[in-house]
C-alpha cells in the first residue's frame, strides 16, 4: 500500500473541531477492507473533490442533455467504443490519483469474483468471463464495455438456466468460497505524478458523458441501468447465504424502476462502494468456513 498517511490521519483528534473522514475511518458499521475504506477516504477528502467536482458535475450533466440531443440527428449505431477505451485509459493513466485508479481497477476483479461467487453456488451451470486487469493499460481492450455486457449476460442466463431446470436459487448451507480473495493489485503502482490529482468522482462525472457520446444510445443506457442490477446481485448473494440484513447497504434504486442517466456518475459512485462492501462481506463469510475446513481435515487420521 502507498505509504503516504491521509490528512485526517495526520492529525490528531480535536473534539472541536471533530474531522468528518476520521469518523468515518474509525467507524466500523459497514463492512470494507481497512486498505480499501483508507484509500477511499484519502481520495473523497481530497482538494479536487472539494473544489473540482462541484463544477464539473454541472459541466457533466449539462453535455449529457446536448449529446442527446446530438444523438437524435446521427445514427443510431454509430459507436468509437475502440477510441473510447483509449481515451479513458489515457485520462486515467495521466490525470486520476492514484487511490482513484487503483479502486477502479479492483472493481473489475471484485465484480467478476463476486458473479463468479453465485454462479459456483446456484443449482444450474452458468458461465462467466471474468475480466482481471492487472495494469490501466488492460482497460483498453473495450473493458468498460465488457464489463456491463457481463452483467447481462449473467443475469439472463443464470435465470433461463433456472426456468428451463425448474429451478431457483436457495441457501447453500456450505458454500463455495473459493473464487473470493483480494486481488493483485497495488496501490504504491499506480500513477502518481503531479498532474495526477482527480478524484474518483470528478473523474466518473467528467467520463460519463464521453461515454454517451462516443457508444450507441443502446450501450449508453444499458450502462447506467446497469446500476439498478445492484440490488438483483444482492439479492442473489443473500439468497444463497441467508444474511438479507447486508441489503441495507445496497440503495442503487429498485431495478423495475430505470432512473434518470443525468445521476449516472453519482450512482457509478455507490456502484462501486457497493461492490467493495459485498466483497468485503463475502470476504468476511470465508474466513469462519475456511478455518472450519481446515479444522476438519486435520481432525482426518492420517
Amino acid at each position: 500500500m502507498n505509504k503516504t498517511t491521509p490528512d485526517f490521519l495526520a492529525h490528531g483528534h480535536d473534539p472541536r473541531d471533530p474531522n468528518p473522514w476520521l469518523a468515518m475511518y474509525l467507524d466500523q458499521s459497514t463492512p470494507i477492507a481497512e486498505e480499501v475504506k483508507r484509500a477511499w477516504l484519502a481520495d473523497s477528502g481530497s482538494r479536487s473533490r472539494q473544489f473540482v467536482l462541484p463544477f464539473i458535475r454541472p459541466l457533466a450533466r449539462t453535455l449529457i442533455v446536448l449529446f442527446q440531443v446530438i444523438k437524435v440527428f446521427t445514427p443510431r449505431r454509430l459507436a468509437f467504443s475502440r477510441t473510447l477505451h483509449r481515451l479513458l485509459a489515457w485520462g486515467m493513466e495521466n490525470f486520476i490519483r492514484p487511490e482513484a485508479n487503483w479502486l477502479i481497477l479492483r472493481h473489475f476483479h471484485l465484480g467478476s469474483q463476486i458473479l463468479q461467487f453465485i454462479a459456483a453456488n446456484a443449482p444450474v451451470h452458468v458461465p462467466t468471463n471474468p475480466l482481471r486487469p492487472q495494469a490501466i493499460a488492460d482497460v483498453r481492450d473495450d473493458m468498460f464495455l465488457v464489463h456491463d455486457l457481463n452483467l447481462y449476460n449473467f443475469v439472463i442466463r443464470l435465470n433461463q438456466n433456472l426456468r428451463e431446470a425448474g429451478r431457483q436459487l436457495e441457501y447453500v448451507p456450505c458454500p463455495d468460497f473459493s473464487m473470493l480473495h483480494q486481488p493483485p493489485l497495488r496501490l504504491e503502482d499506480m500513477p502518481a505524478r503531479r498532474r495526477n490529482f482527480l478524484d474518483l468522482q470528478s473523474s466518473i462525472e467528467l467520463f460519463t458523458p464521453i461515454y454517451q457520446l462516443l457508444l450507441t444510445d443502446s450501450d449508453f443506457w444499458r450502462a447506467t441501468n446497469s446500476l439498478q442490477l445492484d440490488e438483483t446481485i444482492g439479492l442473489y448473494t443473500a439468497t444463497i447465504l441467508d444474511a438479507r440484513a447486508h441489503l441495507v447497504l445496497v440503495n442503487n434504486r429498485h431495478p423495475l424502476v430505470p432512473m434518470s442517466t443525468l445521476r449516472a456518475g453519482f450512482r457509478l459512485t455507490l456502484h462501486g462502494l457497493s461492490t467493495e462492501m459485498a466483497h468485503a462481506f463475502l470476504m468476511s463469510r470465508k474466513a469462519p468456513h475456511a478455518s472450519t475446513a481446515a479444522n476438519e481435515t486435520e481432525a482426518v487420521p492420517a
